[in-house]
């Protein structure tokens, strides 16, 4: 859903704000023992119940990012909401946690104000502080009448040199822009969203955004030999979709190209999940939402990258016309594949799009994003996404990408013990792994079926299957689709 917040520099004193919550920044000291009180001027003391630090140590704040309190105040005009926020050492992090905090304490009032300079005293604070309070305001609902109070609808960053925050401000409301897409996309329930449909959002995406955009439908597919994408979304009456998306900068240094995987509902197809495992499976498509994201803002940020999107879109459901355990497909690079388990579909529809990449983009880098595997999820849990890559480099790029965003990567290892786990005794490749002795590494073997199809490509795998939903709202985090993995591809194609 848009954002109705808006988030603007501006110069002018806290105590003559005429905003109706004013926050008084409480900044962690070095000693951990007290609470450094910062801001552009501080409320003179006759207009609050007591000195800001003596209020500070009553109730007990230490500084710590998203430390709150509450107290009211009287400027001469009137009773006035104050608070007392936390912002920790001031690191992008902290920034993100107190926003978020601001931002679910501060529901109902229509202006915050909020003193920035010392307490959020560096570029990546405020682009992270903006971040923060935008996403943890995010709403996903169809209802007509939304429930709860809204979030303020204007936030005043109260500074002396207001043009130097601004670049700050932009970033971090992009990046939250393109977050809230994917967000919105991946909580979209499948009842609406077909094949066709993300694939008409994609392309409206492109219109808003000054990309050129190529659609293939299912016929298309067919003549091309997307054969993976067509067997995936065989069972299903909604047919696949292949979406292209490209953003040309003048003189790019670099050609990127970001594979989706785009599976608009999972039933596991005749390898059928069980109830409790299909009831989140819209949410499959949440690698093809993050790249939509991240391409309706690469202009906006000035990118200097040449990016190539493909989308890979099908739904994975069951009838008689659905792919079978057993069958073999013919992918798009002629690579033929047992299908052993058709469960396993998210990497067959991705098998197609990075063929296609590395055989008609002459990409420098590719990177896909994808909920891939329960493996990924029960090694890491819910925060940190899996990171494969076959180039050093790129890894450790995005991992520092990943941490300056509040999402965490952690490189697994691409072991060559388990290639041969993939080896089928009638096609080329099973999509699955064959061998149970290894222990049944399955992020691993996704991974490395992956690899088989980037023609030597300098190539990195995100399998954000754990952090690409919540069950609970956390700092910027909001319950349901998280949009995990799209700060971080920003940061880093921007970077």
């Amino acid at each position: 859903m848009p954002f109705t917040t808006e988030i603007s520099p501006v110069d002018t004193e806290l105590s003559t704000s005429a905003a109706d919550l004013l926050v008084i920044p409480v900044r962690a000291s070095t000693d951990g023992a007290t609470a450094v009180v910062t801001g552009r001027g501080e409320i003179p003391a006759q207009y609050l119940p007591a000195p800001v630090q003596q209020l500070v140590d009553h109730y007990d704040l230490t500084g710590t990012a998203g430390d709150y309190a509450d107290l009211v105040g009287n400027l001469g005009s009137g009773l006035v909401r104050i608070a007392l926020l936390g912002v920790g050492a001031g690191t992008g992090e902290d920034a993100r946690t107190a926003a978020a905090t601001l931002a679910r304490r501060s529901r109902g009032r229509s202006r915050v104000a909020m003193a920035t300079p010392q307490a959020l005293d560096t570029p990546e604070a405020i682009t992270a502080f903006c971040e923060g309070f935008l996403l943890a305001g995010y709403t996903y609902t169809l209802r007509e009448k939304p429930s709860g109070k809204p979030v303020a609808a204007q936030v005043d960053l109260l500074t002396p040199t207001p043009a130097e925050l601004e670049p700050a401000v932009h970033r971090g409301a992009a990046y939250a822009r393109a977050t809230a897409l994917a967000r919105d996309l991946t909580n979209t329930p499948s009842s609406i969203k077909g094949p066709g449909w993300l694939a008409e959002q994609a392309v409206s995406v492109a219109e808003d955004s000054g990309l050129q955009a190529r659609v293939w439908d299912a016929e298309q597919l067919r003549q091309e030999g997307f054969g993976a994408i067509l067997a995936v979304g065989a069972g299903s009456a909604q047919p696949p979709r292949l979406v292209q998306l490209s953003y040309t900068p003048d003189q790019p240094d670099r050609h990127v190209v970001l594979a989706g995987k785009g599976i608009t509902f999972d039933t596991g197809g005749l390898s059928l999940k069980p109830q409790d495992n299909m009831q989140q499976m819209k949410t499959d498509m949440a690698g093809a939402g993050v790249v939509l994201g991240v391409m309706s803002e690469l202009a906006r940020l000035r990118v200097p990258v040449q990016v190539t999107a493909l989308l890979a879109i099908a739904e994975n459901s069951v009838s008689g016309s659905a792919m079978r355990p057993g069958d073999v497909i013919t992918t798009y690079a002629g690579t033929t594949v047992e299908v052993l388990n058709t469960d396993a579909e998210g990497r067959l529809v991705l098998a197609d799009a990075l063929a296609y990449a590395a055989a008609n983009l002459a990409p420098d880098t590719v990177v896909d994003v994808a909920t891939l595997t329960g493996a990924a999820k029960r090694a890491l849990g819910l925060r940190t996404g899996a990171l494969y890559a076959t180039d050093d480099p790129l890894a450790s790029a995005i991992e520092q990408a990943g941490t300056r965003s509040g999402e965490r990567f952690w490189r697994m290892p691409l072991e060559e013990t388990y290639r041969d786990s993939l080896d089928s005794t009638v096609a080329d490749l099973a999509n699955i792994g064959t061998k149970p002795h290894y222990g049944s590494p399955g992020a691993t073997e996704a991974a490395l079926f992956l690899r088989e199809f980037t023609a030597g490509v300098p190539w990195a795998h995100l399998d954000v299957a754990g952090p690409g939903r919540s069950t609970a709202n956390r700092a910027e985090i909001t319950k349901g689709a998280t949009g995990f993995a799209t700060r971080t591809l920003l940061r880093w194609l921007r970077e």
